[in-house]
């Protein structure tokens, strides 16, 4: 599309796009779409993008969501280079615009309640009938609306209606409500306004007051597209020109913003950035990065066709892009004591660890070792068979970037878990110099006893058991949240580089997935890591 009007010399050859998001809540995956496609297609096409607010409902808006979607946007690597603005900037030429309608016969007065309007609008096969108000002549719908402006008109008891067509087969077009009085305080123009414009009143409006030439919006509004060319043909302002594309449905997910605030305000999830939701806030503090997004809506595409994404495929574009860059580090997430009996009490060794093998510049860092590690309690049986290659009576095995050990003994508690087990170590058998000729099969990973952090470990799932949680008309999508969602794990073992790292960092646990400190909850002393996603998709519904 884009490809032909610039053939075409339409809009003088610019490609100006805008993002106009309502400040009523948090961005979820869903906008990340909308962001990479409205940014992306104007940054090829070296054109620009409009950051609008559509701030057009007072009761529902918020400083903070303001904030919060600058920031989200940004942290995508995008930024409005045809500037922001927001809707409230406009609300004196939409009013005007709104008297140009009266004036020319095209907009009305309504006296009726929202009750008696919805009755009157019939169905999709029957035309709606007309308000008994639409005839009132252009002197007194203007004088109405003057006082409903002034604050004479109580709330509710008055609205502004387009003229169009009620027998229209499209039910936006038959008499569309164009403003409403509210009396609420505005987070921008405060007690100027009691009356607001309606979302398909202001959107078309606002693009082409901004010059917009191609205003991109998700499949939804395609049956609103003939009311926001009807404006702005009758009002002769520049046609900005609407286009649809199929939204962004992922499975095993809720995406409206309404459910999303309900699990924020009945406490399911820790805010709107909770690591389970599918909010760029939520997706950020788990650990996501904003390449592995970008990939993601790369790899979805753009088309006109609605269907449902495989959350798995959004798992994978983190997967693939921290295989790339995340830095190599050990952890032991459920940890036993390990003591090599042959090694010499009290002595520290620091050896050499790749950082990332998949990037050869990341370089090496050291960590040490000594008499008493910590190993995972999973990496160890009593009794395995030879499909086994961990530690286990008669089994040996390599440590990690140290050496080979060979299992001795072990020691349990009154209730038969495995508290401590008991190796000797190969001494020619150092990674890297290893002249030992022992094969082992199996290598595990490991943090030295003293040197340990102690920290937290929080192990996020889906947040919801079923795929389609909002797609049962008989039951409430909270029926089908997944008990598992979260995991704590306290009293974790990690290697002392980790004290020092940084957030909006995500590092591979070797062999367990890719953790992140926690935003929110991690401090010195008292970190919290959260992962962000398993090395494998070991997902079983």
């Amino acid at each position: 599309m884009i490809d032909a009007d610039l053939a075409e010399g339409k809009n003088d050859g610019r490609v100006h796009t805008r993002f106009p998001p309502e400040p009523n809540g948090y961005l979820h995956i869903g906008h990340a779409k909308a962001i990479c496609i409205s940014f992306g297609l104007a940054e090829e096409y070296g054109g620009l993008t409009n950051l609008r607010f559509d701030d057009t409902n007072p009761t529902k808006e918020d400083v903070e969501y303001v904030d919060a979607i600058r920031e989200d946007i940004k942290w995508l690597g995008y930024k409005p280079t045809g500037g922001e603005f927001f809707t409230s900037d406009y609300f004196d030429q939409l009013y005007n615009y709104s008297l140009k309608l009266i004036d020319d016969g095209k907009a009305y007065v309504d006296d009726q309640t929202s009750e008696q309007i919805a009755s009157q609008k019939g169905t999709p096969t029957e035309p709606g009938t007309h308000s008994p108000f639409r005839e009132r002549s252009p002197q007194e719908n203007r004088e109405l609306f003057e006082k409903m402006k002034a604050g004479e008109c109580d709330e509710g008891s008055r609205v502004l209606r387009a003229k169009i067509d009620m027998a229209n087969p499209n039910m936006h077009m038959r008499d569309p409500i164009m403003y409403r009085i509210m009396f609420a305080t505005h987070h921008r123009t405060g007690d100027k306004w009691c009356i607001y414009p309606m979302y398909d009143f202001a959107h078309g409006q606002s693009d082409s007051i901004e010059g917009i030439t191609h205003s991109l919006c998700s499949l939804e509004f395609e049956v609103h597209r003939p009311l926001y060319d009807w404006y702005i043909e009758n009002l002769d302002i520049f046609p900005s020109r609407q286009t649809e594309f199929a939204r962004l449905n992922l499975n095993y997910t809720v995406m409206s913003k309404r459910k999303l605030l309900r699990l924020v305000e009945d406490g399911v999830v820790d805010g709107w950035d909770d690591p389970r939701m599918p909010t760029i806030s939520g997706l950020r503090r788990r650990g996501y990065t904003p390449e592995s997004i970008r990939e993601f809506i790369s790899r979805v595409g753009v088309a006109k066709r609605e269907n449902i994404i495989d959350v798995g495929l959004l798992e994978w574009a983190l997967r693939d892009d921290l295989n790339r860059v995340a830095p190599r580090v050990m952890a032991v997430i459920n940890p036993i004591k390990l003591v090599i009996t042959n090694y010499p009490e009290g002595q520290i060794e620091w050896l050499p660890s790749v950082n990332n093998p998949e990037d050869p510049e990341s370089g090496t860092r050291e960590i040490p070792f000594s008499k008493e590690l910590w190993m995972e309690a999973d990496d160890f049986k009593i009794e395995a068979n030879r499909k086994w290659f961990r530690l286990a009576p008669g089994k040996t095995v390599r440590l990690k970037s140290a050496y080979i050990i060979e299992y001795e003994n072990h020691i349990c508690d009154e209730n038969g878990n495995v508290t401590e087990v008991h190796v000797k170590y190969f001494e020619n058998s150092k990674s890297g110099s290893d002249t030992s000729g022992i094969k082992a099969k199996g290598t595990l990973h490991w943090v030295e006893r003293n040197h340990a952090i102690d920290a937290e470990v929080r192990q996020y799932d889906r947040l919801f058991a079923d795929e389609a949680p909002d797609g049962h008309k008989d039951k409430d999508f909270t029926e089908f949240l997944n008990p598992n969602s979260l995991e704590i794990l306290s009293n974790c073992k990690l290697e002392p580089s980790l004290a020092d790292a940084q957030q909006g960092t995500t590092y591979q646990f070797t062999r367990l997935g890719y953790f992140t400190p926690d935003s929110k909850n991690s401090r010195e002393g008292a970190l919290v890591f959260n992962r962000a996603v398993t090395l494998r998709d070991g997902w079983k519904g």
